[in-house]
């Protein structure tokens, strides 16, 4: 087995070049955007594919008691097609698991590493997993999911059966890292892009955007609370806006 992530971590500011190719493994319709919408959005404007990787179907994401099941669902994945669109991803995988039950199984790792393998990005980004004080557990096990289909995607002698070449990414970023070691600039275009994406969410206006789709003041407050977050990211890297993770090589 080829060494492990902890034998390859980096620490560097510099920002990656623009990979060929990319993908972002979240639990949840949104995640992405949060963790790296601006990053997606400037890779892609400069012509990197992007693939979107959903592990669960969103299902529990509202306040609202009267929604149906399936009603929530369909309007999650609506609402990440549009959002896929703003940021110029070409594709979204959904793993359909049920929201807030996310299990860490041999069986998604597999798809995982099947994604990993059929889309072959230069570059990963998923949830921190060894975050401190995550609650949300499908956070954490989605980001262990997608670290551990990584390891097995570079292995040639992990599932045969595929069909498919072992493939390893040149570089892994894990978003909402508690010690962020690499960080991405966020220019004007890339924020706008950003906010606009995570406003294509409207079913999480009220749980995680301070109800930023009920009046101008409050989506005013959203912008201004995701600007204060990248430039609280950007300055520990002298840069005005920046999206930051831990970077690992695989």
């Amino acid at each position: 087995m080829s060494p492990g992530f902890h034998d390859q971590v980096l620490n560097t500011s510099d920002p990656l070049s623009t990979p060929a190719s990319v993908m972002t493994i979240g639990a949840h319709p949104d995640d992405a955007e949060f963790g790296a919408g601006a990053t997606l959005f400037r890779w892609t404007a400069k012509g990197a594919s992007a693939t979107i990787v959903i592990a669960t179907d969103g299902s529990k994401g509202s306040w609202d008691p009267g929604i149906a099941h399936a009603d929530l669902v369909a309007q999650r994945r609506t609402e990440q097609m549009s959002a896929a669109v703003v940021l110029g991803a070409e594709s979204i995988a959904w793993l359909g698991q049920p929201d807030g039950e996310l299990r860490n199984t041999p069986a998604l790792r597999e798809a995982i590493a099947s994604l990993i393998r059929k889309h072959r990005p230069d570059v990963v980004i998923t949830h921190d997993p060894w975050q401190r004080y995550q609650l949300h557990p499908d956070h954490r096990t989605t980001g262990l999911l997608a670290t551990d289909a990584v390891v097995a995607a570079r292995e040639p002698r992990f599932y045969p059966d595929q069909g498919l070449d072992a493939h390893r990414p040149t570089a892994v970023l894990l978003w909402s890292a508690d010690d962020p070691d690499h960080a991405e600039p966020v220019d004007d275009e890339a924020f706008d892009a950003k906010v606009e994406a995570l406003l294509c969410h409207t079913s999480q206006s009220e749980t995680t955007m301070g109800n930023a789709a009920a009046s101008g003041a409050a989506r005013e407050r959203f912008v201004r609370q995701i600007d204060e977050h990248l430039r609280q990211g950007g300055d520990a890297f002298g840069l005005d806006r920046a999206e930051t993770f831990k970077r690992l090589t695989p």
